[in-house]
């Protein structure tokens, strides 16, 4: 409730309360205002206001301008939709997704972590909006085909060149429901041609898109504070092909990376801008010096008609301490991995045919070393999704602990992002615990590169609940040693474990059997040697009985 004096006038705001609006209409000469929401007093009523105020508890203010009376943002609603899902949501989850199928075009911005790829797929289904584009970063095509197939019964696939041409088919006889496209492809796949001529910025009718977009019922557009500039040609794209469509769901941690000029271009392709008053207006409200009380309400405007956000500390209570996330990766170094697996072919038929035991154990050596190498080509050719993940989360402005083996990939990461910090073999204990502390206290230092084996123990990294594993050991309790260098007393929030694995690699199969291992009682019971074993003779005999077949 709040008095300010201005121009000879008093300018009056309080909440509606039938009581206050009663008192006010008794003071000589008040005027109420219906589009600015505010009552005016002259002064020549000042005894009568002052009264009035002393009586409400009013606060008297001397700013040069009027401060509007922001409303409550109202809570989101219950979802009494049933959705056939094969796993049940988070009830903050069924909350987003009753927002989203009341709004049909939303930009779900919770906290990374909170599941918005889940809450995407749900509305999805329950609107029965197919079929639905997916457009996201490259790194996480395979993620989106699992994570369909892990929450519903649709079935999605990668838009590729073998698909160019008859993909329409895929949905027409009910195989496919869903298609995902990385950024980089929408050029490829939904662009005939670009007429922008020579020196002139680039426009959207300057480009000439071709009808597959118009065949899709839904969009969903992954990380999308990708489009925060529409002056680039990926903006431009994603809003011609997400354009007049019924359901649009934009996903991104961080919708406002810089400032609040970021969020045009989503609002634009999500057809809300207009409600802003259109693109000067827009500028000019909220993006030229706004104070807390303008972005106050830019805050409930955007929750009013298209958007949500939750922070962890909103829902911790709901989530479990950790949780583990894939992502595919189609490894750059294919070509160099199939020469090597062909190699490993040689020592695989050898192997099969040994019949004394010291030569079988001589060739079991050998083998090792040649699924060690491949491991570590695997490693190389993921490097470009694990560059692009992790400058999304710095660009979040979230801290992150990336976990590695081979010295060469750590050397790659620092050569990226210069201004990361270590804890390597080669380093000191003086510098390892200068780069804890750093990591731990300065806010910017964002990046911290560990090995498995020197930063796996004995540390604390709590300022950071994300955990990123480039390369995998052989022991699930390597893993679950530097996963909890996160998740250890002090750590306030749910810890994220992610882990890149090369997509038709070695690396599924390591994965699957440490995961298999995890929920077997010699996992804590066995000896470290027991299982490793264990799990090096699991892949040995995936390669006899899978890849063995292919060099006869």
């Amino acid at each position: 409730m709040i008095i300010q004096k201005k121009d000879n006038l008093f300018y009056v705001q309080f909440s509606y309360r039938p009581y206050l609006v009663e008192g006010i209409k008794k003071i000589p000469g008040k005027r109420w205002h219906p589009d600015k929401k505010y009552w005016t007093v002259p002064v020549a009523s000042e005894k009568e206001l002052m009264e009035y105020a002393k009586k409400h508890n009013f606060k008297i203010i001397d700013e040069e301008t009027v401060q509007e009376v922001i409303p409550e943002i109202k809570p989101l609603p219950e979802l009494k939709t049933f959705i056939p899902l094969k796993k049940e949501l988070y009830e903050y989850q069924k909350k987003g997704v009753a927002y989203g199928l009341m709004k049909k075009k939303v930009l779900i911005a919770d906290a990374p972590g909170l599941g918005k790829t889940a809450q995407a797929i749900a509305m999805v289904t329950a609107m029965n909006a197919f079929p639905c584009l997916v457009i996201c970063p490259n790194s996480l095509k395979e993620n989106w085909v699992r994570e369909w197939a892990m929450w519903t019964n649709h079935k999605a696939i990668v838009f590729s060149d073998s698909i160019k041409k008859t993909w329409r088919y895929f949905y027409e006889s009910g195989m496919v429901d869903v298609f995902i496209v990385n950024y980089e492809s929408l050029k490829k796949y939904f662009v005939n041609e670009i007429e922008k001529q020579e020196k002139k910025k680039l426009r959207l009718n300057h480009i000439k898109f071709n009808n597959n977009a118009d065949y899709f019922k839904s969009v969903i557009v992954d990380e999308a504070h990708k489009i925060k500039d529409y002056k680039t040609q990926q903006a431009k794209f994603v809003y011609g092909i997400a354009k007049d469509k019924e359901y649009i769901i934009l996903l991104t941690g961080t919708p406002v990376v810089n400032k609040p000029n970021d969020l045009i271009t989503p609002l634009m392709t999500l057809g809300y801008l207009k409600y802003f008053g259109g693109y000067s207006n827009f500028v000019k409200t909220y993006c030229n010096e706004p104070n807390k009380n303008t972005l106050k309400k830019l805050n409930y405007l955007l929750n009013s008609y298209c958007y949500y956000r939750r922070e962890k500390s909103e829902v911790l209570t709901e989530l479990p301490p950790k949780q583990r996330q894939i992502i595919k990766c189609d490894i750059t170094t294919a070509n160099e991995y199939r020469a090597a697996l062909y190699d490993l072919g040689e020592y695989l038929r050898k192997y099969k045919n040994a019949t004394e035991e010291k030569v079988e154990k001589s060739l079991r050596g050998e083998i090792m070393v040649r699924i060690g190498i491949l491991k570590d080509i695997s490693a190389r050719g993921k490097l470009n999704d694990v560059y692009e993940y992790i400058e999304s989360i710095l660009e979040s402005g979230e801290k992150l602990v990336v976990f590695v083996h081979l010295r060469e990939i750590a050397a790659k990461l620092k050569e990226k992002f210069p201004s990361c910090v270590t804890i390597l073999g080669d380093d000191s204990l003086e510098t390892r615990q200068r780069n804890i502390d750093q990591f731990q206290t300065n806010p910017d230092v964002k990046l911290i590169v560990a090995s498995i084996k020197a930063g796996g123990v004995g540390i604390t990294l709590t300022a950071s609940s994300r955990v990123a594993f480039v390369e995998l050991a052989w022991h699930p309790a390597d893993m679950e040693q530097c996963e909890d260098r996160c998740h250890r007393i002090g750590q306030k929030d749910s810890v994220q474990c992610i882990y890149f694995l090369g997509n038709n690699t070695i690396d599924e199969w390591i994965y699957d059997l440490i995961e298999s291992k995890r929920d077997m009682a010699n996992t804590i019971m066995g000896s470290r040697e027991e299982v490793e074993t264990s799990i090096m003779d699991g892949v040995l005999n995936k390669f006899m009985q899978e890849e063995f077949l292919k060099f006869q």
